[in-house]
């Protein structure tokens, strides 16, 4: 009868097959994906978790697939690095895909360990990271590979809202593999990387369409065009940056409140808001100077920066305390509120609801955006998203009117009549149905038609109208203003209404859900 191994035999056989599977598809490949400006897979998630802290999960798992030569087929990990570490100190999970194994194609095997680590992120409450490499489908597979993608999907719907979902786009995300981002919270994409539902070559042999693969799918397209990704990153280092800076301002889970950091206590006056904002409505000013000045250390995380700027959103602290500030940005379209600014705005209060961060708004808004092309492109159906988005919202919701404040974009930048708890106004703000100069041509047609000098006459009626309706006093006599502050003493009063609201509990009708606009 042989001998059989001994422990130290079997450990040595272990530590060989370990270092087989980290080498993923070969030195080569792993050299190749570095010439490339990438890191490996196991690399990247080395840079995102506390050092010691990973925790690899299915290792050995491979695929089962027998056809078109796959019987032979080696694929250390099934091609994707999945298990637990943390960030800060603070649990996740992570499922990182490796290029370098049959160019990080998803099969079934692949899929189930993403699932089973999205599943793990449920039942502990912790935030689910996943890091996207792959060509797609592993074709090979057939069906089972497309069952994958279902399961994944699945899974991404039922963690929205449950815990927060991060996907980084790190290299190729094409076909069925790119849904699974578009169904989480944040997408950061590197300039490395490309993402589409169909490639360049498909394109020009159905519509005839000459494009190339960044053109179409690279991180600007995505950003300033289309709107998918939350985030741009030079490479695969600044991504991991963002998404540690991210997780930092998130809770863990949607029955946790987010982490108070680093307090800053100081809310003394800051006389330089007393200037910051012209008292020419029709002068744009920067609204990232306004959100500086309130938010600790004036560090400010932007959302999508780069889409739909006349709405600026984000997260940054007030004494330690996460928040999500929305903001029309006067510098872009005087911060009109259009489709894409409605769409960006209510996605990102949608989010905050989800987990109970809660909204800071700084209002200066002519109006939504007019138009043959707004009003076909829907933007009564996507205006209706803001106005949804906030009435439906239960975290504490604290408004600051800047300056502009017209008609219906008055009600959708959370206005008193759509929940908001605290209300606060310059004295510069203008809070009416719509600006004096259109107000009276509307109300004084006649008497304007009249008069003897009918532009002397408009004038006066703007002057008039002006005072009468373009101050924060009509607003704060109805007791649609709770208070009109001091510009400098913004950062003050907006840490003590979150002071106030931090155990603010809102009970709501009961029902299965509602039906925002889509």
């Amino acid at each position: 009868m042989a001998n059989e191994p001994t422990m130290a035999q079997r450990l040595e056989q272990l530590a060989e097959a370990r270092k087989k599977v980290e080498l993923g598809g070969g030195q080569a490949k792993l050299d190749k994906q570095h010439e490339k400006g990438k890191l490996t897979a196991r690399e990247r998630i080395a840079a995102l978790v506390d050092e010691g802290t990973f925790h690899e999960t299915g290792m050995f798992a491979t695929h089962r697939t027998t056809h078109f030569g796959m019987d032979t087929a080696d694929a250390p990990a099934d091609g994707v690095v999945t298990g637990s570490g943390a960030v800060f100190g603070r649990p996740l999970h992570i499922a990182s895909q490796d290029f370098t194994v049959m160019g990080g194609s998803a099969g079934e095997t692949q899929s189930n360990k993403v699932a089973a680590m999205m599943e793990a992120s449920a039942t502990t409450g912790t935030p689910f990271v996943f890091i996207n490499d792959s060509g797609g489908a592993r074709v090979q597979e057939g069906i089972d590979s497309l069952s994958g993608y279902g399961k994944v999907f699945y899974r991404n719907v039922m963690l929205s809202g449950l815990v927060p979902q991060i996907s980084i786009i790190a290299g190729p995300c094409a076909g069925g593999a790119a849904y699974s981002p578009a169904l989480t919270d944040f997408i950061i994409q590197t300039r490395q990387a490309n993402m589409f539902i169909t490639g360049p070559g498909v394109i020009k042999s159905v519509t005839g369409e000459d494009v190339t693969s960044e053109q179409l799918g690279g991180a600007d397209a995505h950003m300033m065009k289309a709107g998918n990704i939350h985030f741009v990153a030079e490479d695969d280092e600044q991504a991991i940056l963002i998404t540690q800076k991210l997780l930092s301002f998130l809770p863990q889970n949607n029955t946790e409140e987010p982490p108070v950091v680093d307090p800053d206590p100081i809310v003394e006056p800051d006389p330089y808001l007393r200037d910051i904002v012209p008292v020419d409505g029709k002068k744009g000013y920067d609204i990232r100077e306004v959100i500086a000045r309130i938010v600790d250390r004036g560090d400010f995380l932007e959302v999508q920066a780069g889409y739909a700027q006349s709405i600026v959103v984000g997260f940054g602290r007030v004494v330690g305390r996460t928040v999500g500030i929305v903001a029309n940005q006067p510098n872009v379209m005087s911060g009109v509120l259009d489709i894409n600014s409605s769409d960006k705005g209510s996605q990102f209060i949608r989010f905050c609801n989800a987990f109970n961060i809660p909204l800071v708004t700084l209002v200066d808004v002519p109006g939504f955006m007019p138009g043959v092309a707004q009003e076909h492109g829907g933007i009564i159906r996507h205006g209706a998203k803001m106005l949804y988005a906030y009435s439906s919202a239960s975290v504490p919701k604290i408004t600051v009117e800047l300056r502009k404040s017209y008609g219906g974009a008055h009600l959708a930048m959370c206005s008193k009549d759509l929940g908001a708890d605290r209300v606060f106004a310059w004295p510069t703000a203008e809070i009416a149905v719509m600006g004096a100069e259109g107000a009276v041509n509307v109300v004084f047609r006649k008497e304007i038609e009249e008069a003897e000098d009918p532009a002397a006459k408009r004038e006066e009626l703007i002057q008039l109208y002006k005072e009468t309706f373009s101050t924060p006093f009509m607003a704060a006599s109805r007791g649609l203003v709770d208070d009109i502050i001091d510009p400098a003493e913004t950062r003050k009063h907006i840490a003590d209404a979150l002071e106030v609201l931090a155990n603010k509990r809102v009970t709501r009708p009961h029902k299965k859900h509602g039906l925002m606009p889509v």
